[in-house]
């Protein structure tokens, strides 16, 4: 089958990517106990360097922002340092890549941190779920403290500083993690979101800390180099509202005010489908936002095609396939076959097996 529109060539903002193939960001739990991207991490990201754009593994902001074991962090002047490990392999063979900022909010545990302190979250509401693995083991989740009006501002600014030093560490942009049921997207919601002052009670209210996390980043970073990403489906840790459909269009609306570079839309149901309603679409996000969209989310080869030549997506990102197949950009434009999916145990064992030794298509 042609590809030409998935393999052909995207101006974002002033980055011309090689092609529409992003890989979308996957937490792999390869930064050991001290949260430091290194060589193994370099080389991961080296050998996937074909892709458009590549959008970094979810990485704390802050010690706060803790909620899994090894990934990494940018919240330390030595963290920075240590992504240029990884940064400096992509560019080294003429890729791109982008740090995704991420606060797990509720789905972490108090064994994440030194003093032992409770997650935070919009509201005091558990995860009604699986348990979370700790540094201690598999445990129950824990109910969240609700923040505090004056700990919101703190955390943008925690966000506004891990901007900064994503710069430090040569990343091209950022992406805002505003998916998956955490923090941000915790307060977008709600189910999960029933304060009554300034940052809950409706609509508008449950979008403002998402609006200051851009607006501070936007003090930082150009528009067209930051990307905000949305789960508008989702159920993955306990999430999905009555009213996600008002709830998502309106913040597409407010962040198509920005001209950022991209809207990077779980629309896929791949990932767990809440099925209060009809699935939201690319379709519906085109209404309300101008800017480029990104679709993601259990899309083949064949219907990411189908999705960019028919104009409901600009790019789309591909998270899993990526896993097994680092040469996906070279097998998409060879009509190569997909590598088979990564066996779920390697995901997260730390090891470079599973992780670095996926070999690329040979056609001898």
């Amino acid at each position: 089958m042609p590809t030409k529109k998935l393999l052909s060539s995207f101006q974002l903002g002033k980055i011309e990517l090689q092609n529409r193939v992003v890989m979308a960001p996957m937490t792999r739990a390869r930064a050991g106990e001290q949260r430091l991207p290194n060589e193994l991490m370099a080389e991961y990201y080296a050998q996937r360097a074909s892709a458009g754009l590549i959008i970094s593994e979810a990485t704390v902001i802050s010690e706060q922002a803790i909620g899994w074991n090894q990934s990494p962090g940018i919240y330390t002047d030595e963290m920075a340092a240590n992504w240029k490990l990884v940064t400096d392999a992509i560019h080294d063979q003429g890729g791109t890549i982008f740090l995704q900022l991420w606060h797990c909010g509720r789905a972490s545990h108090s064994d994440f941190r030194a003093d032992r302190s409770l997650p935070v979250a919009p509201s005091a509401i558990a995860i009604n779920g699986d348990s979370i693995h700790t540094p201690e083991g598999k445990k129950p989740y824990e109910v969240p403290r609700a923040l505090e009006i004056e700990e919101i501002a703190s955390i943008v600014e925690d966000y506004r500083i891990a901007s900064e030093r994503a710069i430090e560490a040569g990343f091209d942009g950022v992406e805002i993690h505003a998916a998956n049921g955490y923090l941000l997207n915790t307060f977008l919601e709600s189910k999960t979101n029933v304060r009554t002052d300034q940052y809950g009670g409706n609509i508008e209210n449950r979008h403002r800390f998402l609006g200051e996390v851009v607006d501070v980043i936007l003090g930082v970073w150009p528009a067209k180099q930051i990307g905000v990403r949305l789960s508008p489906n989702g159920a993955f840790n306990d999430m999905g509202s009555v009213d996600y459909r008002e709830q998502y269009l309106y913040t597409a609306r407010q962040l198509d005010q920005y001209g950022l570079g991209y809207l990077h839309v779980m629309d896929g149901l791949a990932f767990g489908f809440h099925q209060l309603g009809e699935p939201m679409t690319l379709r519906d996000f085109r209404q309300v936002f101008r800017g480029p969209l990104m679709g993601n989310c259990g899309y083949t080869v064949e219907t990411a095609e189908t999705a960019i030549s028919t104009g409901s997506a600009d790019l789309i990102s591909f998270g899993r396939p990526f896993i097994s197949t680092p040469d996906l950009v070279e097998r998409i434009a060879n009509d190569w076959p997909i590598a088979p999916a990564a066996e779920m145990s390697d995901w997260y064992s730390h090891a470079p097996e599973g992780y670095i030794d996926f070999p690329n298509y040979s056609a001898d």
